[in-house]
């Protein structure tokens, strides 16, 4: 009798968490984990959500679904939507129909190198501004957290370019909304995305793409475009963290505190590291027989006077959709100004 007593006295006393629920989460991306924004998940963003549980009643098990295992590229806000997965990289890049406002950045190049400043921005912007909440609630996702946002755009081809008239007739692919940065130049704009492109300029398909520093070295682009034009098209925003409304709705307070405190430590990390990166990857592109030139001025302004000004006709035509775009053009580049940033061209104003 008494040995059975000191079980369960022990047993009273054994602490909580080692009994603590596990709850399951798909995580899917449509990139491989080689990118940084599929590998600070499971690098990063699942140990901190799981070392803010610590303590709890919970733990989360996290089973990581990448490179296009569930969801393609362009398909994980309808995966996670529809509750096929429970977490994802919501890319609004490759989602512009529905989620038209996130594209603001694509609508706008030649405004700021500076991904940091952009990813501080859209996360406010994510945070205030019930346009940009309602875009996911309308899909049934939640808003996690850790903007993604890229390094400055370049132009990468297989051929040497020092002036406009060089992309004369030449296919140059870019993804989404970014394709609208060719109009104007005479270079035929085409639909791509990082996981084509290196067969794509390989095989004869593309002569070049718009791409950014960071992405262009694991993918290898360098070896089949090995022509590295700086041209200042700008830092982007491409997509954030998120979950299933339903699914996210269901779960104790503690861990939707720790998948929002779990998104902002990757938030954090990835900036950081991005931030050292890109310096690495121009010196190794370089290194491995690269050539990598900055586009002269004039060529700049060229670029960006003679595009059409496709954020206007871009809000005015989510506008006509009851959307709030025309405000947000004029938010995102105001904010932008006020931060210092000094566009090319000032495309709310025009």
């Amino acid at each position: 009798m008494l040995k059975h007593c000191l079980l369960a006295g022990a047993m009273a006393l054994a602490p909580v968490s080692a009994m603590a629920e596990t709850i399951t989460a798909t995580v899917v991306a449509g990139h491989p984990p080689v990118f940084r924004w599929v590998r600070v998940l499971p690098e990063v963003f699942e140990p901190a959500v799981n070392a803010a549980l610590e303590g709890t009643d919970y733990t989360v098990d996290f089973d990581n679904q990448f490179g296009g295992s569930i969801a393609k590229v362009g398909e994980e806000l309808e995966t996670v939507g529809e509750g096929l997965a429970e977490i994802g990289t919501i890319q609004s890049l490759f989602d512009p129909a529905k989620l038209a406002v996130q594209n603001v950045t694509y609508y706008t190049p030649f405004v700021t190198d500076d991904p940091r400043a952009i990813q501080t921005l859209m996360a406010k912007l994510h945070t205030e501004e019930e346009g940009m909440q309602q875009a996911y609630e309308d899909e049934n996702i939640v808003y996690l957290g850790s903007p993604t946002v890229i390094d400055d755009y370049l132009l990468m081809t297989n051929f040497p370019v020092n002036s406009m008239a060089d992309l004369e007739g030449r296919r140059i692919a870019a993804p989404g909304a970014a394709v609208n940065w060719l109009s104007g130049t005479g270079a035929v704009g085409v639909s791509g995305n990082l996981t084509t492109y290196y067969n794509e300029i390989q095989t004869g398909v593309y002569d070049g793409v718009l791409v950014f520093a960071s992405a262009a070295l694991p993918g290898k682009l360098h070896e089949v475009a090995p022509h590295i034009t700086k041209l200042g098209l700008g830092a982007q925003f491409a997509g954030v963290l998120g979950a299933n409304l339903d699914w996210y709705e269901g779960l104790p307070t503690e861990v939707q505190q720790a998948l929002h405190e779990g998104a902002d430590a990757a938030a954090e990390w990835y900036i950081s590291d991005l931030e050292k990166f890109v310096a690495i990857a121009f010196d190794k592109m370089g290194e491995a027989g690269a050539t990598i030139q900055d586009a002269p001025p004039e060529m700049r302004q060229q670029w960006a006077d003679n595009m059409d000004n496709v954020a206007k006709a871009w809000a005015t035509q989510l506008d006509g959709q009851g959307l709030p775009a025309t405000e947000m053009l004029s938010l995102y580049m105001e904010e932008m100004r006020a931060a210092g940033a000094v566009p090319l061209r000032d495309w709310d104003k025009e």
